[in-house]
């Protein structure tokens, strides 16, 4: 069906990684806010082009037709405009809803969370996009996935591409769909593809082969501004324009070396788990404005971070190296040694809890004392709080480090 429950280990491997991701995203002075899980279906509705049929319906119920959300992105735009909201820097971190093929090794589900930041509002060009980019740099780079890439795009810039290659208007957005594959097919198929399938010349794709394969960063940017085509289709050249303004302020925020535009070379990147990409983002310019009823528009820009895709890298590796992932934060287990020491227990482990200390018990009412350590050992449990009768005569508590065994009395 597409989703899985999740057991403990996961669960708390996962919350550890969501609080990276919050830590990050506050950091950069992003409040939180929630929208519903149950969205108008005509709010989702045209909004995701082909992907609208994976959206999941629910029937008529008096009247209402409602959907699951499928991302966060079309429910924030819906809030900005419903509460007439201009400027805002938020992150959200929920649920969504695909009804799509699942692939649960590779971390595509049918019911996923996302980790979205978006910052709304009319700002000089370029610096929210970059703040965007340093994010996911942060995040990748503090959870130690390894190496990776973020490629950056204009769409101006190919949209400029089509025009000098004489692709007509018409065709620019499915040409644009089949350039999208070069991430995963060779130049050699996707050329098919245009040619067989789209209706281009085989001049025209070989053209567009061209600029479609090349890589780089700012070398790239002022390359493309000298192409004696290029540099004079008016879209091209804007977007180049807000590319090089970009690349300056990636290059103060010291991540150029990790952003690339357009096609990279990443066939040095050796990652054992193939899970393709772990976040996506870009401007929506025109959302909000879809639901404002005077059309007003709000510009925006976010990033998402796929924390499902990441899982799935992260639970193979712990894994393959055999570490045991703590399930609880229990900092000390209450335990006694002889009987009749139920009330002792309770008594102890109350004030514990009252002082704000995570503790356990085991609910026995006399437990052997090699079963209680035995309890630390296997859960991780790193102190044991031991009373007995002579403890209670002394008005002490032998406090046991499990691991290395030894015992202070406090």
């Amino acid at each position: 069906q597409g989703t899985r429950d999740h057991p403990p280990a996961h669960v708390a491997l996962r919350d550890r990684l969501l609080a990276a991701v919050v830590t990050c995203f506050k950091r950069h002075g992003a409040a939180a806010i929630d929208t519903p899980v149950l969205e108008l279906r005509e709010t989702l509705t045209g909004k995701y082009g082909e992907d609208t049929k994976l959206i999941y319906e629910l029937q008529d119920q008096g009247g209402e037709l409602l959907a699951l959300r499928y991302d966060l992105t079309v429910p924030f735009a819906r809030y900005l405009a419903m509460n007439k909201i201009t400027n805002m820097k938020r992150y959200h971190i929920a649920k969504v809803y695909r009804r799509d093929n699942p692939a649960t090794t590779r971390g595509r589900y049918r019911e996923f969370y996302q980790c979205d930041f978006d910052i709304a509002g009319q700002f000089d060009p370029m610096i929210p996009d970059a703040e965007c980019l340093k994010i996911v740099h942060e995040i990748l780079s503090d959870l130690q996935l390894g190496d990776f890439i973020i490629k950056v795009n204009d769409r101006r810039i190919l949209n400029g591409v089509f025009a000098v290659c004489g692709i007509p208007e018409s065709k620019f957005i499915t040409t644009c769909s089949t350039v999208d594959k070069l991430d995963k097919m060779p130049w050699e198929e996707v050329r098919s593809e245009m040619v067989g399938e789209k209706g281009l010349s085989p001049e025209a794709a070989d053209h567009i082969g061209e600029y479609v394969q090349l890589h780089g960063g700012l070398d790239l940017i002022e390359q493309l501004l000298q192409d004696p085509k290029l540099s004079q289709n008016k879209l091209a050249k804007e977007g180049l324009g807000d590319m090089k303004l970009l690349f300056e302020y990636l290059t103060l925020f010291g991540i150029t070396g990790k952003a690339v535009l357009l096609q990279p070379e990443n066939d040095h990147v050796e990652e054992p788990v193939s899970v393709g990409s772990v976040a996506g983002g870009g401007r929506y310019d025109g959302l909000v404005g879809m639901f404002d009823p005077k059309g007003r528009k709000v510009p925006c820009v976010g990033v998402s971070i796929g924390i499902e895709r990441i899982f799935s890298i992260l639970e193979q590796r712990v894994k393959a190296s055999g570490e045991k992932v703590r399930t609880t934060e229990t900092q000390v287990l209450v335990a006694t040694p002889q009987k009749h020491l139920l009330a002792a227990r309770l008594k102890l482990i109350s004030e514990l809890w009252d002082a704000g200390i995570k503790a356990e018990m085991l609910y026995k009412k006399d437990p052997k004392l090699l079963k209680q350590l035995q309890y630390c050992e296997d859960t991780g449990i790193p102190l044991a709080a031991i009373i007995g009768e002579q403890e209670l005569t002394d008005g002490v508590v032998k406090l046991r480090d499990v691991a290395i065994r030894e015992e202070v009395r406090m």
